[in-house]
């Protein structure tokens, strides 16, 4: 290969991996503080159809990344009354959140499909954008990228320097002691959730907005559960979110890139590299059960009722 070939792929595998890194960001926040949401394929879909209704009827791309956002958000306040709230169990309501939002996103989309907007464009970072290969990978990127690598910083450090994040880490790990120190449990998990519901907002909007400026029923892929699979797979640590979303996007464009170089398979099966990666990585954590035990958040998936 060429070094302008590994340039573009590189290049991909940012984009890629973007929603993937913002969604398990989110979701890392979510699990973090004790609650386990498997809806966040729903949210995804439900950012991104909202995303792109909202950009064709204001024809402002910046209102559709806003309605994007608040459409997960509100999406997860639902998951959070009933899981924190209601003490619902928290797998039985992320899969139902899942599907409500899949079945939702295509009953709303459906009068948009095929409809086409001119996307989010890359913004050309002067000077450094112009230097050779490094430019191109990391510095001609749409803005959401850009904000990806901020949100990924804030969330590091946050978990890393802040009182925020032990406060959260506190949380997820007893929620009777951080209840007894004077620490709103349920607020706390409310707000995290809030944020991973946002977080796979702003995923669904980049998808229909900038990585592929256009709805299409089920166009989220997966990216959901492949999300919930990176979290685990990195241990509950932002770096290696950052460092397995760029992995998987890199497998989800592997299959293009070995047709292109004449590659013979099956391209459904090339198709399946992403998944079969996801796949791969769950067997090799379940061979090391006693290390993803030790990472995993103590109260992860356990109801808490406060004490009156």
């Amino acid at each position: 290969m060429d070094i302008e070939l590994i340039t573009n792929i590189l290049f991909a595998t940012i984009r890629t991996g973007t929603p993937l890194l913002l969604i398990a960001l989110g979701e890392m926040v979510c699990e973090k503080s004790g609650v386990l949401n498997l809806g966040q394929e729903g949210m995804v879909l439900m950012g991104a159809v909202v995303g792109f209704m909202a950009s064709v009827i204001t024809g402002n791309l910046g209102m559709g990344i806003i309605a994007a956002v608040l459409a997960g958000a509100l999406m997860s306040l639902l998951f959070g009354f009933l899981a924190i709230s209601l003490v619902a169990n928290q797998v039985a309501t992320g899969l139902a959140l899942t599907i409500f939002g899949t079945g939702l996103s295509a009953f709303l989309g459906a009068s948009y499909v095929g409809v086409g907007i001119e996307g989010i464009t890359a913004w050309h970072l002067p000077l450094v954008s112009e230097i050779p290969v490094i430019g191109k990978i990391f510095f001609s990127h749409d803005p959401l990228v850009y904000l990806s690598w901020v949100l990924f910083g804030l969330v590091y450090w946050c978990f890393k320097r802040t009182r925020l994040g032990l406060t959260i880490r506190s949380v997820g790990e007893n929620p009777e002691a951080a209840n007894a120190i004077g620490l709103s449990v349920l607020q706390i998990r409310y707000l995290a959730v809030m944020f991973g519901g946002a977080m796979a907002g702003l995923a669904g909007g980049y998808l229909s907005l900038a990585y592929t400026p256009l709805w299409t029923e089920g166009m989220s892929a997966g990216r959901g559960w492949i999300a919930l699979a990176l979290v685990v797979f990195a241990s509950w640590k932002a770096e290696r979110i950052m460092l397995g979303a760029y992995l998987f996007g890199a497998a989800s464009i592997m299959h293009l890139v070995l047709q292109g170089l004449g590659f013979e398979a099956s391209p459904n099966l090339l198709a399946m590299l992403p998944y079969g990666a996801t796949i791969i990585v769950l067997m090799v954590l379940a061979n090391d059960a006693i290390k993803a035990k030790l990472s995993t958040p103590l109260a992860l998936g356990q109801p808490y009722r406060p004490q009156l």
